[in-house]
């Protein structure tokens, strides 16, 4: 009876700190839109010249992916989907999103926005600023463009 008292304290103590051994070799992060350890690389090629994004935290290949997205001001984003929701708060400028079948919402700065899974969508980034949006990925970061309907 003895080694089964201590099989279960074993294991009650293995239940309570899993969790936090599967957090132990991550490294919290604070990083800015103008870090020089921010590796900006170019978008799909479908967006025109200008647009860069930068990986923050994560695998592009695997699910749960942050990233800042960046266009320059007057500059318009293509009729594109993701296979992926998007939870996005705008860090600097002002974007015009449109989901189709949906009213175009302006985003200001430090505003929140959620685009769901498969939804076409254009967008633009109005003058006078930059557009940075950080962009959180539920599953794997992609984009396809979206012919538009004739």
């Amino acid at each position: 009876m003895t080694d089964m008292t201590n099989l279960q304290k074993i294991m009650t103590l293995f239940v309570l700190f899993a969790p936090a051994l599967t957090h132990a070799g991550e490294r919290a992060l604070v990083i800015a839109t103008d870090s020089k350890e921010l590796q900006w690389g170019p978008c799909p090629a479908f967006i025109p010249k200008g647009c860069e994004i930068a990986i923050l935290q994560g695998d592009p290949a695997k699910n749960n992916l942050d990233i800042f997205f960046k266009v320059p001001g007057d500059f318009e984003i293509p009729h594109h989907l993701h296979t992926s929701q998007e939870r996005m708060v705008l860090v600097s400028g002002t974007l015009d999103v449109k989901y189709d079948n949906q009213p175009m919402a302006t985003i200001k700065t430090g505003e929140y926005a959620y685009g769901p899974a498969r939804l076409p969508h254009t967008a633009y980034c109005h003058k006078g600023a930059d557009c940075i949006l950080y962009i959180g990925f539920v599953a794997p970061l992609d984009a396809m463009p979206v012919k538009a309907a004739e």
